[in-house]
């Protein structure tokens, strides 16, 4: 006859028997929902209607429509077909100019919110990003402000298509500097002359410290790139422009010269100033008289001197 064994303990590390769920019972509240709103009974809460939600600020829109993008937003690889602007003052006007194909824009949560109307109105939201990751993408020297636009270049333009609105054009003789020319093409957009003409070659690209430089002109002065500024001189010729070279050697000083519209300002390289078959394909050559002991000055800082004194000659005719 066998003995009932007793039963052994369970061995360590065998499942043991799953406990019951605990089950937590709504206390009774006031209103016809509670019997829909099961509280825990030390969570018990009146109910109360939601709030209807308040409309979005500009800026608050902005951010929303951020986070709400594609997270795994990158920067496009750098191209012909692609402009990268950086800065405040040039993405704001790339922004407001829509004159140009906007892609995508790049910002901190600072400057999203500081161009928050701007990037609304271009149909745009903001990719939030580090300060970091922008100064990675542009070089460790780009003053970027937080904030980066990637577009399409401008249309290219013939020297047939400039509309003459203030009868003056600047044609620039292989400046290099993109600090000149980006202070030379802010000027021009707020003197409003009709266009500007450059080589192909031997002149920057119309981007990034360019773009930063003119602080928002280049949205604004319509640019023509030519393969032979010699032949372009002469097509200037041709469609009735006065052709005037600023020179420090120029044989006439440029407030007591004969100037008349439409009228081609030509501005000589850093340096090396106009070439020989630039100067021989103009009509004049004039310079700025300085008082001072020093007789030439900066090719940017000459150019809004010139403008000025152009603006004054013409001025009935300018308007």
């Amino acid at each position: 006859m066998t003995r009932d064994r007793k039963q052994a303990p369970a061995a360590k590390g065998s499942a043991r028997p799953p406990r019951k769920p605990r089950r937590f019972e709504a206390k009774p509240t006031a209103g016809p929902a509670a019997s829909h709103r099961p509280y825990p009974a030390s969570n018990a809460a009146p109910y109360a209607p939601a709030k209807p939600a308040r409309a979005a600020k500009p800026a608050q829109a902005a951010r929303a429509s951020s986070a709400a993008g594609d997270p795994q937003a990158t920067f496009r690889r750098p191209s012909q077909e692609l402009v990268a602007l950086y800065g405040f003052h040039a993405v704001r006007e790339a922004l407001r100019s829509r004159k140009r194909k906007l892609l995508d824009i790049f910002a901190t949560p600072a400057a999203a919110e500081k161009l928050a109307a701007e990037i609304l109105g271009a149909g745009l939201s903001a990719h939030i990003v580090e300060a970091d990751a922008l100064s990675r993408r542009l070089g460790a020297d780009a003053v970027h402000q937080g904030v980066m636009l990637e577009a399409r270049p401008f249309e290219p333009l013939d020297l047939a298509d400039i509309e003459q609105a203030s009868g003056v054009v600047l044609v620039l003789d292989q400046i290099t500097d993109p600090h000149n020319v980006g202070a030379i093409l802010r000027t021009a957009a707020a003197f409003r002359v009709d266009a500007v003409v450059m080589t192909e070659r031997h002149a920057p690209e119309m981007t990034g410290v360019l773009a930063k430089a003119a602080s928002g002109g280049l949205e604004h002065a319509p640019i023509v790139h030519v393969v032979n500024l010699a032949r372009a001189l002469k097509t200037l010729g041709e469609l009735g422009y006065l052709r005037v070279g600023l020179d420090s050697a120029g044989e006439a000083s440029l407030g007591a010269a004969p100037l008349a519209r439409p009228l081609a300002l030509v501005l000589g390289g850093e340096g090396k100033g106009i070439r020989r078959l630039t100067r021989e394909n103009c009509d004049l050559v004039a310079r700025l008289d300085m008082a001072g002991p020093i007789k030439s000055l900066n090719v940017s800082n000459a150019c809004a001197v010139a403008l000025t004194l152009v603006e004054l000659r013409l001025a009935d005719r300018l308007r």
